[in-house]
């Protein structure tokens, strides 16, 4: 029981950095990306790769940042003539895109069969308990970390440039802010930390596959930023958090109701998933910890 929950904690953690990278692009400057499962299997991949070619695993994990920036600008130099709307429908078929290519190119992923045997620091030497261990402490550090970053981020005044650009871009471009520049940096910088969460779950489960970057981890991400919060950095680690705490415990509430085949149990998981999903919307439409805007200082009254 204790290495389940560690388990479903690690994977919380995960998880919170991929909802950390959403709300960057879409709580930041207003972008929708549907490609994170995308980026998330180019961090894992490149990590793996790396790793496997005799790399150690701080280079996998800095590799993965770096080809998870390069691609996050690709995709969006691809995209610059796009409205918002088209630019999620191109993220989509992006992150569709990467599964298949992991898929069929056998001598670059090794196909559906996967990659396995990646390196998991350590854990020889803390044995299988005390890597869980170690591991769920590392992973929580660097979601500190980062949510610390994007947080103050968030409060200086290149976070306000891009919370202006959210609202209205051709405003913010008229009071001379970059627009292209920020969205560019923006995208790099959420796609990085994407990329960084596959690197981190690859070297956690020792073995990754196409099928573990099906869409639905996207859903699922979107489901936890918003509930948490669009555009607050503690929402998006909260909401990450209860949305995996939730999906493990239906796994559970499934077992209440007899007579089930295991497909009509994935599918009541889902249902589930979607309820809440409502209950939340209906409950706090602005999330479990809305956005902050602070208020437009008063003017001060001129002297007669």
């Amino acid at each position: 029981m204790l290495s389940y929950v560690i388990f479903t904690l690690t994977l919380c953690g995960i998880y919170a950095l991929l909802a950390l990278s959403l709300n960057l692009i879409w709580g930041g400057v207003g972008l929708v990306n549907l490609g994170l499962a995308g980026f998330f299997a180019v961090g894992a991949y490149a990590s793996a790769l790396a790793t496997g070619a005799g790399a150690p695993v701080l280079f996998g994990w800095t590799a993965a940042l770096a080809v998870g920036a390069v691609v996050g600008l690709v995709v969006t130099f691809a995209t610059l003539r796009l409205r918002d709307d088209y630019l999620a429908i191109v993220t989509l078929g992006f992150a569709e895109v990467i599964r298949l290519v992991a898929l069929n190119e056998r001598w670059l992923t090794k196909g559906s069969d996967g990659i396995s045997g990646i390196k998991a620091p350590l854990k020889a030497e803390l044995g299988l308990m005390g890597f869980n261990l170690f591991y769920l402490g590392l992973v929580t550090l660097i979601v500190a970390g980062i949510w610390l970053l994007l947080r103050r981020l968030d409060g200086s005044p290149y976070g306000r440039a891009m919370k202006a650009i959210r609202e209205d871009q051709q405003l913010a471009a008229f009071a001379g802010k970059t627009v292209l520049r920020f969205k560019l940096q923006a995208f790099a910088l959420s796609a990085a930390i994407a990329a960084l969460a596959g690197a981190l779950y690859a070297h956690f489960q020792s073995y990754v596959s196409p099928d573990h970057f099906q869409p639905l981890i996207t859903i699922y991400i979107f489901l936890a930023v918003t509930a948490g919060g669009v555009g607050r950095p503690s929402g998006a680690v909260v909401g990450a958090y209860l949305v995996v705490i939730f999906l493990e415990a239906t796994r559970f509430a499934t077992e209440w109701v007899p007579g089930l085949q295991p497909v009509q149990v994935a599918a009541l998981r889902e249902i589930l998933v979607g309820l809440a999903l409502i209950l939340v919307l209906h409950l706090r439409p602005q999330g479990l910890l809305p956005e902050r805007i602070p208020r437009a200082p008063k003017p001060i009254p001129s002297k007669a």
